[in-house]
């Protein structure tokens, strides 16, 4: 299709003739799109900083002994101290279908009692110890930055070997030399390093990286607790919900111990998939509330294009009228009015686009410096998908504002428009 040259010659040359009513008129929709693109972007920014504080694998339950029975059950008295045993681990894996991998947990200093003494040659320091298995690296949100992670052949042969967080690593091991097979001495007990890892999670960086992770059994054995388990880390089977899987693996846990149903403060629970979908709905109601926001500015500024435009058909009534008398069809009458409202809306709503895109761009390479602090905050940014719905609002906006300009210039009466002065 040929592009009709001089019709876009005399656009641009109405829109010369009224610069500062053009502008004006524009800037209402560059405010709309540039509002959705701000908002939006920050928005995003704001999710990817809550996600990042998130661990990779965000539908984990931990399922603990909390306290004893308060209810009698089956002849057993209340005020028993429930405990998580080894046995359970298999017990759970083999009779709640739900559950997808199941883990025990233990650890020294980090929830109870003082933390361990580590040494290493005439470095010392005092650092709680977790216990870890294959895979705890995307549960806790780590990056290894030396060496490697714990593998199956570690938990199944009890290995005597450690991650160690970086600020562990700091600490103890000069910088100039490889923290990788180095012997440290926890307790007494001398463990080698495997690996160092650094804390992806928000908020809580520092203490995690002051942490030392063993193989959970080996944890178990070195530090006498042979008969126990701390807590069990559960994830469910893909396409189970987490909180299907929790009550699941609760029930059978009492049942298996002789606990009254109707207890529930005996065993406690922490479901990070709850938690996840919270903040996802939060972030879902912030975005709906950004379009909302931005697609009422935009309405708003197609609403004073769209008055413009009625202005435009009454100041070239004559004009109009000199069209029609000379052959022109309504049709083209209402093409040219259409053609520059949409003309207008488009140009203005893709500069507000571009310049609110930039401006993401500047405040995500600021943040790209900015330390720690701008964890919370992180990737501002608006996806492609996004660009064109919005592109695609644009126009329908300058179409709509264009219509009622256009009829009313489809209707002028040739005769009547010419007799006017």
């Amino acid at each position: 299709m040929l592009i009709d040259v001089e019709k876009w010659q005399e656009i641009f040359n109405t829109l010369r003739r009224h610069k500062l009513r053009t502008t004006l008129t524009a800037f209402g929709v560059f405010w709309g799109i540039f509002m959705l693109t701000v908002l939006l972007g920050a928005g995003k920014g704001m999710e990817n900083g809550a996600n990042d504080s998130f661990p990779r694998v965000p539908n984990s339950v931990y399922i603990w002994s909390q306290g004893v029975t308060q209810l009698p059950w089956q002849g057993l008295p209340t005020g028993r101290q429930i405990q998580l045993q080894p046995e359970d681990i298999d017990a759970i894996r083999k009779n709640v279908p739900s559950v997808g991998m199941i883990k025990g947990q233990n650890s020294v200093g980090l929830w109870a009692g003082s933390p361990p003494y580590t040494v290493y040659k005439s470095k010392n320091g005092v650092f709680s110890v977790q216990g870890g298995f294959a895979g705890i690296e995307d549960l806790e949100s780590m990056r290894i930055v030396e060496g490697r992670p714990f593998d199956l052949w570690d938990e199944q042969l009890r290995r005597k070997v450690a991650l160690i967080g970086q600020r562990v690593r700091d600490q103890l091991i000069p910088k100039d030399e490889p923290a990788v097979r180095k012997d440290l001495t926890i307790n007494g007990i001398s463990f080698e390093v495997i690996g160092v890892f650094q804390s992806q999670s928000n908020g809580n960086q520092q203490q995690n990286e002051e942490r030392i992770y063993l193989p959970n059994d080996t944890l178990r054995y070195a530090f006498n607790q042979e008969g126990w388990v701390g807590d069990f880390v559960v994830m469910p089977k893909p396409g189970v919900s987490a909180r299907v899987m929790e009550e699941d693996v609760k029930k059978f846990l009492a049942k298996r111990k002789r606990v009254n149903p109707d207890d529930k403060g005996v065993f406690g629970s922490f479901n990070l998939q709850n938690e996840y979908e919270k903040v996802q709905g939060l972030f879902a109601g912030m975005k709906a509330f950004s379009w909302v926001v931005a697609v009422g500015t935009i309405l708003a500024g197609a609403i004073g294009v769209g008055n413009i435009m009625l202005i435009v058909v009454k100041e070239r009534t004559r004009e109009i009228g000199l069209r029609k008398a000379l052959g022109a069809t309504p049709a083209s009458i209402v093409l040219m009015i259409v053609q520059e409202s949409v003309f207008i809306t488009a140009v203005a709503g893709y500069i507000g686009l571009v310049v609110g895109t930039l401006l993401l761009q500047v405040v995500a390479r600021a943040l790209n410096t900015g330390g720690d602090a701008s964890r919370f905050f992180t990737r501002p940014e608006v996806d492609f998908k996004t660009a064109i719905v919005a592109l695609g609002v644009l126009v329908i906006s300058g179409l709509l504002a264009s219509l009622m300009p256009a009829a009313r210039a489809a209707a002028v009466n040739p005769i009547v428009a010419l007799q006017e002065e």
